[in-house]
């Protein structure tokens, strides 16, 4: 990433009320940015070796531990947002104890909205994303999304996209961090399903953040191998088609959204 790509995601943190700032670069090229960033209230620049997306953010949420931080914020560097995402994500923390992780609202540079929560996947549901397409696979990718929640009301997801994770630090050290077997993509799956054990990991639509959302593993065949590779890694861990847990995780959010969907219907 160049600067000019980390850009708009530095001015949206430098106008939210957070003490630190975390930027860790795995690149081969480091004069590409670190000229750039001399000089930024409150970054930490760090060169990593590349181990990959979730080692690169647990090098991070160590040191923010370390720092004695309450919350943590996983953002890509293609996102950014307004000065009131932070606090009032913090304030809903606050307030309710049981949640360790928390998405906004997620949508397109041009408003329209990324489906970012989900059910936890069977193999069908990820292969039919990348192979089927037609009337069968798209009314199981709408429930696979929650498309009938129209994401208006907070939902207890078991799968949040990694873009954007809010997460209590907390509930962080009682789950684990990211596993770092996975090099990139299948790590977000896997840390929003076990911190979904122990407590609520909710959708929350109150505010609104802006990703560009490359699918850059559609494009490049080195990083849909990669793509691949780590969902096969997912499900060897899970369980292909017998998966106990994702069966009673997916059963109960999908009750819930009903019966919210159900109540706002007959208001």
């Amino acid at each position: 990433s160049s600067f000019s790509d980390i850009e708009p995601l530095l001015q949206s943190l430098a106008a939210s009320p957070v003490a630190l700032v975390y930027l860790i670069d795995h690149s081969d090229k480091p004069h590409l940015l670190e000229s750039e960033l001399v000089g930024l209230p409150a970054l930490r620049y760090h060169r990593h070796v590349n181990n990959g997306y979730g080692g690169g953010h647990n090098y991070a949420i160590r040191m923010a531990i370390e720092a004695g931080s309450d919350f943590h914020l996983v953002v890509n560097p293609d996102v950014w947002f307004g000065p009131e995402v932070v606090p009032q994500l913090v304030a809903f923390m606050q307030q309710h104890s049981q949640v360790g992780m928390l998405m906004p609202k997620v949508c397109f540079p041009n408003g329209s909205l990324q489906p970012l929560v989900k059910l936890l996947p069977t193999p069908l549901d990820l292969f039919g994303r990348f192979c089927l397409r037609g009337l069968f696979f798209g009314k199981r990718n709408a429930r696979f999304e929650l498309r009938h929640s129209g994401y208006s009301f907070p939902i207890n997801a078991p799968y949040l996209s990694g873009c954007f994770m809010f997460l209590r630090l907390s509930a962080l050290a009682q789950v684990g961090l990211f596993d770092e077997r996975y090099f990139m993509y299948a790590e977000d799956i896997d840390l929003t399903r076990r911190m979904h054990r122990c407590y609520q990991t909710i959708f929350y639509p109150s505010v609104t953040i802006y990703h560009r959302f490359n699918r850059q593993s559609r494009r490049s065949l080195r990083l849909f191998f990669i793509h691949f590779t780590n969902i096969v890694r997912y499900f060897n861990r899970y369980g292909w088609f017998s998966d106990a847990e994702r069966r009673l995780f997916n059963e109960r959010c999908l009750a819930e959204v009903r019966a919210h969907v159900s109540q706002s219907d007959n208001i």
